[in-house]
Parts: structure tokens; C-alpha cells; sequence
């Protein structure tokens, strides 16, 4: 009926370009080299599975954003993918059964039912690593370590490294015996740092005058890393979890900005995004310019359980697509037009070439021999006895 609309995409469905993709691509050959150098190994789950499994050990917020369809073989509902994490945490689980620590990374595309941002992707490429075996801090300081270097591989220099920890506002939840409502009212004043609302909250609980005063800290303590000092001195004795995860917090701020120390690290203990996925330590990487996190990360023991091991888990993933769009580096390559001739010096300088991994692009006989218009910045010239390339660039 509309043919002149045939063309046109679903809203926040995109594709990408030859030169974008070039810049894709060439982002996700380094960051899977740089995630091999590191001892990850690489998986490839599928992007479409039965919807129980696909689901299992997350929020609602992945079952809000999974495309569901029924299958036509079996009848039993399948999910396409918008996380590839929980596929990972079943291989490792169900699939590898490995005793000690294992380190896998991952790449696809994912999709989600709209997009988790302003004008975001609902297909973005989704790449990442994950530890399990393993739940000492050091696992914890490693993802992070990489988060960063990930975003270095993409040429970000300046980049805003936020950790917090669930165990902090979930020790405070449990001090105030608060039930799944008063939950959510918290969890929503700490986000949105609402200070005055923050009082007459806890003035409405039945809680020591100390750990009323601690809990009415908890929207400004967000900054630096001397605000992790701040907390433990103001944290009333018998906080156990709270005090725990500060202590975790503390030294993985000390060995990552040790490690990378061009980052700016800061913390938020009053982050709860992920309150009920996440077990431990949480990472959001931030750039100039943008509002929102361009990866993300941390601890989630409980993801494997549903798979028969509930082994301790820590990772990170961020959007492919974003990244390599954000850092807009052009990739520099020669390719070079060989003309539309039957010659067989020249073809055996064409099959020599690529054998040596250039770009090679054959023109077409009565096509254009204009070398830009084939992508090409170099071309094959005849010199007396043969063949050469001839720079076109200078």
C-alpha cells in the first residue's frame, strides 16, 4: 500500500554502514584480543532459547525487554535474546562444570523490546567477560581493571569509573526490618538523592537514633573515595554487611585506580540499580558528554543457581556498536584498484597481494576505473616489465 516506505526500519532497530561497521569490527577483533591476552575464553550462545531458561535467575526488567514468540516445532514459548549473560552463566554452569575459576567472553547481537535509553538501539552488539569460581575481590578488581582497558582499546582516555555496593543500602534495609514497600521507597528517595524527603522517611520507622543518623547520610555519600571513610565512620557498630562491603569497597577503589590510574574513580553508596540481581560490587563506566553509563558491571553470585551451580560471578558488557560510534575512529586501511584487464602478471600481482593481506578491489570491464569510486586510495600501474602499486594518498 505504502511502497515508498518499504525501505523504512522499526523505531530503534538500526543498521550500520560499510565504513561504521569497518570501525565495529575492527573494535571487536581488539577488544576479544585483548580479553584472549587476558586468559578469557570465547563463547557463542544462541540467539534464541526456550523463554524459561533464557530468563532464569533475572529481573523483571530482562523479561520486560525480551521478544517472545512461540515455536512452531514444540509449542513452548521461546525469548530472543536481550542479555547475553544468563546464556553465559548456563554454559558455565550447565555445559563447562568446571571446578576452579573460569574466565569466558562473549559477542552477539541482542534485542530488546524498546530501547533502555534516549534515541538508544533496540539491536545493539553486545560484548563482554565473566568470571566464575572465583568470589574473592580480586575477580572484582580484574573486571573492572578491564571495563577500563576495554574503553582504552576504543581510544576513551577520560573516562568516569562509578562502583558501589549493594551490600551497603541492603545491610541499612535489613537494620530497618523494612518490608518489600518501605523497600522500594527507600531504594527510590536514594535514588533519586532526595535529601529532604530522606527524614520524614525515618522518622517513620522504629530506628535507633544511630542508625537513623547513618541512614539520613546516605544521599550525600556519593564522591570520592574518602566517602567510603565517611560511611564507616558514621556506620553503627553491628552493620556487619555494611561494614563488610566497605572494607570490599575500599581496597578494589585502591588496586583499580592503582591499575589504571588515567581513570577517575568515584563511588556512590546509595546506588540501588540492580538491587535485586546484583550480590556485591556494581561498576558504570561514564564518558564526557554522556548522560548515561557506556558499560557496566559487577557482582551477581545467585545468576547460576537456576543451572544446578551456584558458583560466585562477576562481569561486565557494554554496547559494541555504541562504542565504536562514540569513538568514531576512522579505520586506516589501503585498498587498491587493480584494473579490468586480462593479463596474467597482473593477476598473479593481484593473488600476491592478497596472499600478503592486502585489499585488492578487480575493476569491472566497462565500469567506471576511477579508484575512489571502488573504495580504493591506491591503484596497480604498469611499469615496463610488470606491475606496481601506486599511492594515490600523497
Amino acid at each position: 500500500m505504502f511502497p515508498e516506505l518499504k525501505w523504512l526500519l522499526p523505531d530503534g532497530v538500526d543498521e550500520t554502514l560499510p565504513e561504521p561497521a569497518r570501525q565495529t569490527e575492527q573494535l571487536r577483533r581488539q577488544v576479544l584480543d585483548l580479553l584472549a591476552g587476558w586468559g578469557f575464553e570465547l563463547v557463542d550462545p544462541p540467539l534464541i532459547e526456550y523463554l524459561e531458561s533464557l530468563l532464569s535467575g533475572v529481573g523483571e526488567d530482562l523479561d520486560l525487554q525480551t521478544c517472545k514468540l512461540v515455536d512452531q516445532a514444540s509449542g513452548r514459548m521461546l525469548g530472543i535474546r536481550a542479555d547475553m549473560t544468563p546464556q553465559v552463566a548456563r554454559i558455565d554452569a550447565h555445559r563447562l562444570k568446571r571446578g576452579g575459576p573460569t574466565r569466558l567472553c562473549y559477542v552477539g547481537p541482542v534485542l530488546h523490546n524498546m530501547p533502555d535509553r534516549f534515541l538508544g538501539s533496540r539491536n545493539p552488539i553486545q560484548i563482554g567477560a565473566e568470571i566464575y569460581g572465583y568470589a574473592g575481590i580480586e575477580a572484582d578488581i580484574e573486571i573492572a581493571t578491564l571495563l577500563l582497558k576495554t574503553l582504552a582499546q576504543a581510544g576513551f582516555e577520560r573516562v568516569t569509573l562509578d562502583i558501589g555496593h549493594v551490600g551497603v543500602v541492603r545491610g541499612l534495609v535489613r537494620a530497618l526490618n523494612l518490608d518489600a514497600a518501605q523497600t522500594d521507597s527507600l531504594r527510590d528517595i536514594l535514588n533519586r538523592k532526595s535529601q529532604p524527603e530522606l527524614p520524614g522517611f525515618i522518622d517513620g520507622l522504629s530506628a535507633s537514633p544511630a542508625l537513623a543518623a547513618f541512614a539520613r547520610t546516605m544521599p550525600r555519600l556519593h564522591g570520592g573515595a574518602e566517602v567510603i571513610a565517611e560511611a564507616a565512620t558514621a556506620c553503627p557498630q553491628g552493620l556487619d554487611e555494611v561494614t563488610q562491603a566497605l572494607a570490599e569497597l575500599e581496597a578494589v577503589v585502591a588496586a583499580v585506580a592503582a591499575a589504571v590510574p588515567e581513570a577517575t574513580l568515584t563511588v556512590d553508596l546509595a546506588e540501588t540499580r540492580g538491587y535485586r540481581y546484583h550480590t556485591g560490587l556494581t561498576f558504570s563506566a561514564f564518558l564526557p558528554g554522556e548522560g548515561q553509563e557506556v558499560a557496566w558491571g559487577g557482582r551477581y553470585d545467585d545468576i547460576g543457581s537456576i543451572f544446578g551451580s551456584a558458583r560466585p560471578a562477576t562481569g561486565f558488557s557494554t554496547d559494541l556498536k555504541r562504542l565504536a560510534r562514540l569513538a568514531n575512529q576512522p579505520v586506516l586501511r589501503r585498498a587498491i584498484l587493480a584494473p579490468a584487464l586480462d593479463d596474467a602478471d597482473l593477476q598473479q600481482m593481484v593473488r600476491l597481494l592478497r596472499a600478503q593481506g592486502e585489499v585488492v578491489v578487480q575493476a569491472y570491464p566497462g565500469a567506471s576505473d576511477v579508484a575512489a569510486d571502488y573504495g580504493c586510495n591506491a591503484r596497480l600501474a604498469r611499469v615496463d616489465d610488470g606491475w606496481m602499486v601506486e599511492d594515490l594518498t600523497a
